[in-house]
């Protein structure tokens, strides 16, 4: 007897254009990027479901104004159980700050985007400002952002795509995160577009 991701797995097949499951923790500026490349058919994807561990979560309201199903939901398997439903392709996360233990039939098929070049201050704990802090203070050259497949380990799965930017002499925490940002909204759609063709191609 087949697990519902499993047969998903195998309905996954049928068609070209990926179904997207977004979570995230805060406020979704991830998310309308992506909506916005959608919309402008600058991705070619469809966003199935938001999904998001805290309930103030600026993102749902984000998803409920796009008109896409969400729900708030800390549980794992209820997680899963709604991403089975929604026939996901590709798991996101968009500022989720909780680690996801993949279920089986989900392996190579979970993303995360990083806002550093990894394995550089990547780990628990370290997300948003935390991040660009760290870098600074290691006098680093450059930073950038890495979007890489989800494994049981914080920011350790294989890398799928990273794009660079310079740390400039004058910049503090937040000139630098804004920096990272605009590389991530670039960054991100094109990881999907890439993850979904080598998983298409794995298939064939």
């Amino acid at each position: 007897m087949h697990s519902p991701s499993a047969a998903h797995d195998n309905q996954a097949r049928t068609h070209l254009r990926p179904r997207l499951g977004v979570l995230l923790s805060g406020g979704g500026r991830t998310l309308v990027n992506l909506i916005e490349r959608i919309q402008a058919h600058r991705l070619d994807a469809e966003i199935a479901c938001v999904i998001a561990d805290r309930p103030q979560a600026l993102g749902l309201v984000r998803a409920q104004e796009a008109g896409i199903e969400h729900a708030c939901l800390k549980d794992n398997q209820a997680i899963w159980a709604m991403l089975d439903k929604a026939r996901v392709d590709l798991v996101l996360l968009c500022g989720y700050l909780r680690l996801l233990p993949i279920q089986r039939g989900y392996e190579g098929r979970v993303l995360n985007i990083h806002p550093s070049l990894l394995p550089a201050h990547g780990g628990k704990g370290m997300h948003g400002h935390h991040v660009h802090e760290a870098v600074l203070a290691a006098k680093d050259a450059e930073s950038g952002c890495t979007v890489h497949v989800c494994t049981d380990e914080y920011d350790r799965g294989p890398i799928v795509l990273q794009q660079r930017v310079p740390v400039l002499p004058m910049d503090t925490t937040d000139s630098l995160a804004a920096r990272v940002f605009a590389a991530e909204c670039e960054a991100y759609p094109k990881a999907i577009e890439l993850r979904w063709q080598q998983l298409q191609q794995a298939r064939s």
